[in-house]
């Protein structure tokens, strides 16, 4: 766990003078084991499975951690249900396993469970029920399955009217029979899951170094550049791989992706009640497509989530479109007494899956439809592909299975490029996040439930910094103090947009930008 004892920082912590430490070691010494490009969820576990094996081990993304995909999620942790349904059983049991190694192992502080109510309303209550119900099921099985306990996440169950309304009393109660209710695992923050995996990684020794571009790369190396000073450096590495999402194609261009967008509104909860469930709500025609609400920080709820084509250029920050923000709006409005407007609609936000566009790929190895198909009938099974320069592109997957995806990465790195050394396996099933803390004893640390929710058994050290300083809609001086210190914020818009989630809503990016500031000034940093 971090000690802030002076300006001696845990090996883990990530701040703006290990940065430069770190760039002018890389510069006195350019020949590196891994060269990982990317700073999103996969990248950085790729990083803390590389240095886990004793490999020397460099991160580079050229915004911030989190910066793309990664902090765009819907923040589940899914269980693989909607894979059983199309038959993918193979990534279903992936999936599975890899939410409960997070919510049992990896990271308990940062995830929960979330309890998913499907509302039956009169006439078709009873199949609707039995259909749902049964998938219910399966997906329980395979919790069953990988030894999920039910401590951590319960048997779905069937509940009646009253109990329907008490857990979401926005659902209108005309007709209403009842409803299905399940269970899958919620992340806190998905940016602060990516943040705790490479600050994890910098504890075994990688190097994570932001603002820094891969300008060029082959499968010897890349030549890099500081975004914030210009200077460039030229790296040696016995492996690179690309981590990039969506972008994939920028370093490779023989990688073909069809990407999808997926959207969500951001409402307040009060319109949906206060409910911490997630009110879950059939797309109508489909049998297979739902639309939820999701509890989230600062008094707000997510709706989403579509899955449309992304077509075009790939921007940095996806928009959602009027189309998309309709449809969700109309269909959670089936169920609402009260029907939201987009006027409740305080905010938006998108993200890019990137998935394989099938044997598109040129590699022959990616699933997936041809060019032709929806989006949503798209595997999201990952795959590791080399590309004629050399450089290992990591495609597909998802959120959840962001560990596993790492492993086979850096499997194939040892097989490909250190195939004489005798290194070890991956070792990420076993080595818990930092703050990491058993689900059960989280109450026994002397913190704000606050800070243990955001920071497990680091909370008491983050809670200790001084307090005083101006906070930001909710989120203490401490807080944002900690995320320039220990989480490696290097600008004003990383605390806001991804150390805390303060700047999704424009309303309160514009009060929380002097306490922000403020945290820099105390933390002796100047922000980029």
């Amino acid at each position: 766990m971090p000690r802030i004892v002076g300006r001696t920082p845990h090996p883990s912590a990530l701040n703006a003078g290990r940065r430069v430490r770190e760039l002018d070691a890389l510069a006195a010494e350019p020949v590196v084991d891994v060269l990982v490009i990317g700073g999103g969820a996969t990248g950085a576990g790729i990083a803390l499975d590389a240095a886990a094996r004793g490999l020397r081990t460099v991160l580079v993304e050229r915004h911030d951690l989190a910066h793309g995909t990664s902090r765009w999620s819907s923040k589940l942790i899914h269980g693989g249900l909607r894979y059983l349904a199309s038959g993918q059983f193979g990534i279903a049991h992936e999936s599975a396993a890899e939410r409960h190694l997070l919510m049992t192992r990896l990271a308990p502080h940062l995830t929960r469970p979330l309890a998913q109510i499907v509302p039956l309303y009169a006439p078709g209550h009873v199949p609707r029920g039995a259909f749902v119900g049964a998938g219910y099921g399966l997906g329980d099985g395979l919790r069953r399955f990988v030894g999920t306990p039910a401590a951590v996440l319960a048997s779905p169950s069937l509940i009646g009217p009253e109990e329907t309304l008490r857990r979401a009393p926005a659902v209108r109660p005309d007709d209403l029979r009842g409803g299905v209710r399940g269970w899958d695992g919620q992340l806190l923050d998905d940016a602060r899951l990516v943040v705790a995996i490479a600050r994890t990684a910098a504890g075994y020794g990688a190097s994570v170094l932001t603002r820094v571009e891969a300008v060029s790369a082959d499968g010897d190396g890349a030549v890099l550049r500081d975004v914030v000073t210009g200077s460039e450096l030229t790296v040696r590495a016995r492996a690179v791989v690309s981590a990039t999402g969506v972008w994939a194609g920028e370093l490779d261009p023989s990688v073909r992706l069809r990407p999808s967008r997926g959207t969500h509104l951001v409402v307040s909860t009060e319109r949906l009640g206060g409910a911490d469930v997630s009110l879950t709500v059939p797309v109508p025609g489909s049998s297979s497509r739902f639309v939820f609400t999701l509890p989230a920080p600062h008094g707000r709820s997510y709706i989403g989530l579509t899955d449309v084509p992304a077509d075009g250029a790939l921007p940095d920050e996806p928009q959602a479109t009027d189309a998309e923000i309709d449809m969700l709006l109309a269909t959670v409005n089936t169920v609402l007494a009260s029907p939201l407007g987009r006027d409740d609609a305080i905010a938006t936000f998108a993200g890019l899956r990137p998935l394989l566009a099938g044997d598109a790929t040129g590699h022959g190895d990616a699933a997936g439809t041809d060019d032709g198909g929806e989006t949503s009938d798209l595997s999201r099974r990952h795959a590791i592909l080399e590309g004629p320069s050399g450089v290992l592109s990591v495609v597909g997957g998802k959120l959840t299975t962001y560990r596993r995806m790492a492993e086979d990465a850096v499997d194939a790195v040892v097989a490909r490029r250190f195939a004489s050394a005798a290194l070890p396996g991956s070792a990420t099933r076993r080595i818990p996040l930092v703050g990491a803390w058993p689900r059960g004893r989280l109450a026994e640390i002397a913190a704000p439930a606050r800070f243990v929710r955001r920071y497990g058994a680091e909370a008491p050290f983050a809670a200790a910094l001084p307090d005083g300083a101006p906070a930001a809609c909710g989120v203490t001086a401490q807080e944002l103090h900690w995320g320039v210190s220990v989480e490696g914020a290097l600008a004003v818009g990383d605390l806001l947009d991804r150390r805390t989630r303060l700047g999704l809503v424009a309303a309160d990016r514009m009060r929380s930008t002097d306490a922000a500031a403020a945290a820099f000034e105390r933390a002796g940093v100047d922000p980029i």
